[in-house]
């Protein structure tokens, strides 16, 4: 036991957590660092996996999205059901079904067969997802250690964003693309044996059966809403991207006007008359979008710029992620010495401040500054996730934690898919519309043709030409993606501002957390 946790036990107050909370804590990291791994392993292994089954362009893009459609549309219906049944019953089902699926995908023979089982995963993970977060909620109800168990929960989703590319790396280069689902195997096999023993069981005793037509609605909403978005992101047509995100609309609307009728509804709408509640998840929702968007950039910069292989790009990206793990534990802290509102809107102008450095790139600062203006927009990151997500879950009742949960997760995929969508859009037109003026006459039409449509394509096509020719596409394919690169980061600081001002004002009046109270630890300690 160290210091500072014997301090915790022994100053802590009545409904204070005690030793098996905390290792319940270390049992529900490990699959949200899993999930948070497996988005940058399968990165990784899509060159192999391609040789290996040789999908269509078309499947290939299912096989990488799937996963994440199923997680959308269904946060909310498992969030709710979780709710009903028991989290920690839905969170052993969904390990168990997550275990299987990742057997059946890394076996799967086909192309079809890989994006069906990815589906599945897809489905399971979104039972794992909520459930975690609304056991923290339950399992720690004194304010402080809620906020440092959120922060945990945090640093385990930025840990597994920097440990993807150096595990995913070693075991697809022993083992191949498989690996990236196997992985899975051990960790869900040992979540099954620990949650018995570490988690305690919860459940809305006076929960009513969950209404059909409500769950379908749901469904149909978000998954239109997310395939219309990355139908958009993918280079679809516009019209008919914008028309599926419309029609999701229209069926969320009829989803919110049902629950407002309902009198005991899927999700509960009036956790939105809480400013607090609702601010954290505009936070969460447009703040992700923002970094998902120049994230992408970042990514592609490292490897169409730099030149460099996906694991060295991911190497490079590993002092960020351990930047934002840093940060989304000491939030907690911070939180006990400032006010909420002023930690919040200040790590959104810290992350800003990297979002202005990135603006700021051009060919001649190269990896330096872009690394230091990654490294600070993650910075600012830590803390809006932690403390985001603590505030969603806080500002609910533990009946409800389920369906509070299921909101900061599904704010946090439909920011990833706008900020990979949108911003996306907007570097790929800056782009299109640089590169065309800036190509000398006289070079092979197909390299051309190329370097007009992405700066990856620009590569791959000049790898057989003379060195002169290739620099004469490269140079300003390089300029142009970097331009874009520039805007997408540019707006990304003007939104972080925007949300550090929504912050300040969303957030006022809300109490501090208290420091706990002394004296009180044998009434404590009979609780565990």
């Amino acid at each position: 036991m160290t210091p500072q946790f014997a301090r915790e036990v022994a100053g802590r107050r009545p409904d204070a957590a005690g030793a098996r909370q905390w290792a319940g804590l270390g049992m529900l990291a490990l699959p949200t660092l899993l999930l948070s791994m497996d988005v940058t392993v399968l990165y990784l292994a899509v060159p192999r996996l391609v040789a290996d089954l040789r999908p269509s362009g078309e499947q290939m893009l299912w096989i990488t999205d799937v996963y994440g459609f199923m997680i959308a549309g269904l946060l909310v219906t498992m969030g709710t059901l979780g709710d009903r049944i028991g989290r920690r019953r839905l969170l052993m089902w969904g390990a168990g079904a997550f275990g299987a699926a990742s057997v059946a995908a890394a076996y799967a023979p086909s192309a079809e067969a890989l994006i069906a089982t990815r589906a599945l995963l897809g489905i399971a993970g979104a039972t794992l997802m909520p459930s975690t977060l609304a056991l923290i909620g339950n399992m720690f109800r004194d304010a402080r250690q809620r906020g440092t168990a959120i922060g945990v929960w945090a640093a385990s989703l930025s840990g597994g964003v920097a440990l993807g590319p150096v595990v995913g790396g070693a075991l697809l280069e022993s083992f191949g693309w498989r690996a990236a689902f196997l992985i899975a195997v051990p960790v869900m096999a040992l979540l099954l044996v620990g949650a018995p023993l570490l988690l305690p069981e919860y459940r809305d005793a006076t929960a009513g059966r969950p209404d059909l037509v409500s769950v379908v609605l749901s469904l149909v909403a978000m998954l239109t809403i997310v395939y219309g978005v990355k139908l958009l992101s993918h280079g679809g047509d516009p019209v008919l991207s914008g028309g599926i995100v419309l029609a999701g609309l229209a069926a969320g609307v009829v989803f919110w006007r049902r629950q407002r009728g309902l009198a005991d509804p899927v999700l509960d709408v009036a956790l939105f008359r809480n400013r607090a509640f609702t601010g954290a998840l505009l936070v969460l929702l447009l703040g992700l979008a923002a970094t998902a968007g120049t994230y992408l950039f970042v990514t592609r910069f490292l490897q169409g710029v730099e030149g460099l292989s996906p694991l060295v790009a991911g190497l490079w990206l590993v002092p960020s992620s351990v930047a934002m793990i840093l940060t989304s534990l000491a939030a907690p802290v911070l939180v006990r010495r400032l006010p909420e509102r002023v930690v919040v809107a200040g790590s959104l102008a810290v992350s800003a401040a990297g979002f202005l450095l990135l603006a700021l790139l051009d060919q001649a600062a190269g990896l330096p500054l872009l690394i230091a203006g990654i490294v600070v927009m993650y910075v600012g990151q830590g803390p809006i996730i932690a403390l985001g997500t603590d505030l969603v879950v806080g500002s609910t009742p533990p009946e409800k934690a389920g369906s509070a949960a299921a909101m900061s997760e599904t704010s946090t995929e439909l920011g990833l898919a706008l900020g990979v969508a949108a911003l996306g859009s907007v570097g790929a037109a800056v782009y299109r519309q640089a590169v065309p003026a800036a190509l000398p006459a006289g070079l092979p039409s197909e390299a051309t043709s190329a370097a007009r449509d992405s700066i990856e394509a620009a590569v791959t096509a000049v790898a057989h030409l003379p060195p002169a020719q290739a620099e004469a596409v490269l140079i300003p394919a390089r300029e142009a993606f970097t331009a874009g690169l520039n805007l997408v980061a540019g707006i990304g600081a003007g939104v972080t501002l925007a949300l550090a001002v929504l912050a300040l004002v969303a957030l006022r009046g809300r109490p501090p957390v208290a420091e706990p109270a002394s004296g009180e630890t044998a009434e404590a300690l009979g609780r565990t």
